[in-house]
Formats: C-alpha cells, sequence, structure tokens
C-alpha cells in the first residue's frame, strides 16, 4: 500500500468533534501514516499540540496565528507560541501570512502579526507553513525582508496562478496542494501549476474538513477527512501521466525532510 503525508489537518474544527480516533483509524487504514493539525491561533494551536501529543509518531501539529485571527494577536501571543514549539512534536510555526481575501482582520494587524511570526521561525529554526490569498505582492513584499534568514517554508493550499508559483519556486519555497487541484471549474489553472511543479517541490494535504476533492466516489461521506489524501496524489499523478506511487513516494519523503519527521 502507498504511504502518505498529509501536512495540513484542522483536527480542533467542531466537525470533529468525539471522532479523532475513527478518523485518525480511518487515515491509518488508506496509508497515511503522519499527520500535522494545522494551529490558526494560540488557543488552537493548544489545542493542536494536546491531540497531536495524544497520539506519538502518528499526528505532530503546528503552532501559529492564521491572518483571520490576527486580530487576537497582543503582546504574549508570540511567547505562549514559542512555549509550544519548544515540544518536540510541535513542528512548524504557522499557519501565518496574509488574506486580503476575507479580511476578516484589518490588514496592518495580519502584517504585523505576519512580521512577528517569520522572526520567530528564524529564533526557534522550525520550517514555516504559510498562508497567502489574495495579497500576493504583500506577502512576498514582507517575506523579501527576511527571506535570506528564514527556515524552508511551504505555501500550503495553493490555488495560485503558474506565475505565482514560479515565483514561489525561484524564492526557494514548497507549495502544498489540496483537492483543489481535482476542482476544475473553480481551478482550472492548477492543472498547468501541477504539471510544472516538480514532484520534489510539492507536498499534498486535505485541510480537512475543508477543499473536499471532486474525484472521491460520490458514495463517499461528503466531509473532507485525511483519509481521503490519495484521492490528492491521484489528481497529480493523473495530470503528470506519472504512476500513484511516484506521487505518494516523492511527496512523503519532502515532507520528512521538510519537517524533520
Amino acid at each position: 500500500m502507498n504511504t502518505y503525508i498529509d501536512i495540513g489537518i484542522n483536527l480542533t474544527n467542531k466537525q470533529f468533534y468525539n471522532e479523532h480516533d475513527e478518523i485518525i483509524n480511518r487515515a491509518l487504514n488508506h496509508g497515511v501514516e503522519h499527520m500535522i493539525l494545522t494551529g490558526t491561533s494560540v488557543k488552537g494551536s493548544k489545542e493542536s499540540a494536546k491531540i497531536a501529543g495524544e497520539y506519538p509518531d502518528i499526528l505532530f501539529s503546528t503552532a501559529g496565528i492564521h491572518p483571520h485571527d490576527a486580530k487576537s494577536f497582543n503582546n504574549e501571543s508570540i511567547n505562549e507560541l514559542r512555549k509550544l514549539l519548544k515540544q518536540d512534536h510541535v513542528i512548524s510555526v504557522g499557519e501565518c501570512g496574509l488574506d486580503f481575501d476575507r479580511d476578516f482582520s484589518p490588514r496592518s494587524v495580519q502584517e504585523k502579526c505576519y512580521k512577528a511570526q517569520l522572526e520567530l521561525a528564524i529564533v526557534v529554526d522550525k520550517p514555516l507553513f504559510l498562508h497567502e490569498r489574495a495579497a500576493f505582492e504583500r506577502f512576498n513584499e514582507i517575506t523579501d525582508e527576511y527571506l535570506s534568514q528564514l527556515p524552508e517554508a511551504v505555501v500550503h493550499c495553493f490555488t495560485g496562478t503558474l506565475n505565482e508559483a514560479k515565483i514561489y519556486l525561484d524564492k526557494g519555497y514548497y507549495l502544498g496542494f489540496t483537492g483543489a487541484i481535482s476542482d476544475e471549474r473553480r481551478f482550472k489553472q492548477l492543472e498547468d501549476v501541477i504539471r510544472y511543479v516538480p514532484l520534489d517541490r510539492m507536498m499534498i494535504e486535505t485541510d480537512a474538513p475543508f477543499m473536499l476533492p471532486k474525484n472521491i466516489p460520490r458514495t463517499q461521506n461528503r466531509r473532507n477527512e485525511p483519509s481521503f489524501l490519495p484521492y490528492v496524489a491521484q489528481t497529480i499523478a493523473r495530470l503528470k501521466k506519472i504512476d500513484i506511487s511516484e506521487v505518494a513516494d516523492e511527496t512523503t519523503e519532502t515532507a520528512r525532510q521538510f519537517f524533520r519527521i
């Protein structure tokens, strides 16, 4: 059986309440041997770290403040995240970045919060789990200020253009892909992106319970979960015209090296 690493799941989401064992076991049964829980606020990062600690060597977590939650950023936030990142199973700084699509937090606050987390990543020397939506230019202006000092970084749930992907790759970033790549109606441009991006610069994720792959059988549960990760790999294999086992092997090894698992 092919094995995979899901680099981003939102297991603290209320849709998964009281189902952690079942969700993790289903994922393991489908070859998803490691899952990384996304921290999107100080509170959420603490919850993710606690859950991950209950499933050693299977679950890991990130610690960060999503741009939607930047309005919660205060003087203690970075200290709280730094404490979490001292734990071995808390393996990445993020999810952090900019989101000018929804603007759930003021842009100036998003930028301040993002810069603080870039500085934190440099200090703790753990890789970055980045979010950018409708903010490509400003995101790069800010990140470029720190680029020479930053640890490795992945732009997760990439849904941008081929030109944006090329720029990210040129800067040394990795790209994370979700079930969005199978959505030909909303994200048709991702087909060219997948064909272009080298396999050793991509990682795969479900972003569960969001971003449900469009290529799952209609008989399946319509809520996304990590057991559906092979459908993301299947789409990459189809677009690149390679075997799914190659996608599984390469993306798993890339994620292992990147997150130091």
